[in-house]
């Protein structure tokens, strides 16, 4: 996602000692880095459609692509066209999205301690099974995408449809821990009643806080499991906190 500016800012402070019940995920930006891609996504769609890709990139990310259609180009805003489109970004681009830093390693070891996790993004379902096939990354027993809900980030419904998903663990009375890249996305997880970590991966530092993160961080290099406990609760450290310089 290029290089984000973080002049005045340092990520130093910390870590923090923490623990939750269960875990979202959002994907793009968050596990994976997908803007070589996604770019050449929407250029085909803005020639598809008569609208220059660089409008429609200001404002896409994090959101559906059938949202943005649905104000670009109503006519095209269906669910048989998104998935079509959608489903080609890895076969055809498969060599330009990247893992985000720490993201395996962290999923990993959720996964070996039998910790609930999923994976709540705006994507289509063909482009996220497509994405974690050909990284080989970890796929979740559940998975809420585009077509999960009727509407989508910065509205609630994904994430509260994530912590339906995972039943107990993420039910009245637990706490969930969201992690997030897009302002969107971030405001999405708070309104569910999550705790959110957001990240400074595609957006700059200011549009990030100002959507209200409980914590912010670089990527997921600095976030560890320490432990699960007996209740099932998971102590993790988040280190690499932002600050003001």
């Amino acid at each position: 996602m290029g290089s984000i500016d973080t002049t005045g800012y340092s990520f130093t402070a910390g870590p923090e000692t923490v623990s939750f019940d269960s875990f979202l995920f959002d994907m793009d930006g968050t596990i994976i880095d997908s803007t070589a891609a996604v770019e050449k996504h929407w250029e085909g769609i803005g020639n598809d459609i008569g609208v220059s890709p660089e409008i429609i990139l200001q404002t896409s990310h994090g959101r559906r692509t059938i949202d943005m259609l649905k104000i670009l180009a109503p006519e095209k805003a269906t669910w048989e066209y998104v998935q079509s489109r959608e489903a080609l970004l890895p076969i055809l681009y498969g060599s330009d999205a990247v893992e985000i830093p720490g993201a395996r390693s962290l999923l990993d070891s959720l996964i070996a301690l039998s910790v609930p996790w999923t994976i709540v993004t705006s994507g289509s379902l063909p482009l996220v099974s497509g994405w974690l096939k050909v990284l080989d990354l970890p796929v979740p027993e559940h998975l809420v995408t585009a077509e999960s809900v009727q509407n989508g980030k910065p509205d609630p419904a994904c994430y509260r449809l994530g912590r339906e998903k995972l039943g107990e663990s993420a039910g009245e009375g637990k706490e969930v821990l969201v992690f997030e890249d897009a302002p969107a996305g971030i405001e999405a997880g708070k309104a569910a009643g999550c705790r959110v970590v957001g990240l400074v991966t595609s957006h700059s530092v200011e549009e990030v806080l100002s959507a209200g993160p409980d914590w912010v961080v670089k990527d997921l290099t600095q976030v560890r499991i320490v432990r699960r406990e007996e209740d099932g609760r998971v102590v993790l450290e988040i280190g690499g906190l932002l600050v003001r310089n």
